[in-house]
């Protein structure tokens, strides 16, 4: 019984850690901003970049998102924009390649990682796994 106890009460953590201050307030902010021109505007300019990788330009959110905040970031993004299937599989595989970058930066330094490096290898692996699933798909 205690180690029922134990678990319930580090899952109810996990889920206010992740889910209440990270994904529903992403959800929260993207789905106000679809009432404004910002996701419009947002789209526009990065509407030619985000076609390479097979996107549309509103997925620059949720990439970025994931990029420098955290995967649970993008996903409270992602949600309230509505993107298909085919689109939440390349997202997901750029965001398995670039994730957490500032957190993950500080880590790679104090291990005598070259940071600047890091962020450009980790990036382009995403672009190239992002089209490399466009394709595929």
């Amino acid at each position: 019984m205690q180690i029922l106890s134990r678990g319930i009460k580090r899952g109810l953590n996990v889920t206010w850690e992740l889910g209440i201050k990270v994904v529903l307030p992403a959800y929260i902010i993207v789905s106000l901003l679809n009432y404004t021109p910002v996701i419009k505007w947002l789209s526009s300019l990065l509407e030619p970049m985000m076609h390479l990788i097979g996107l549309p330009g509103q997925a620059a959110l949720p990439l970025i998102l994931g990029a420098l905040v955290s995967f649970y970031a993008a996903i409270g993004a992602l949600v309230p924009l509505g993107f298909d299937a085919k689109e939440l599989t390349i997202m997901a595989a750029f965001i398995l390649c670039a994730h957490d970058i500032p957190i993950e930066s500080v880590i790679s330094k104090k291990s005598g990682s070259r940071v600047s490096s890091l962020i450009i290898i980790r990036l382009l692996a995403a672009v190239g796994m992002a089209m490399f699933v466009n394709y595929i798909l």
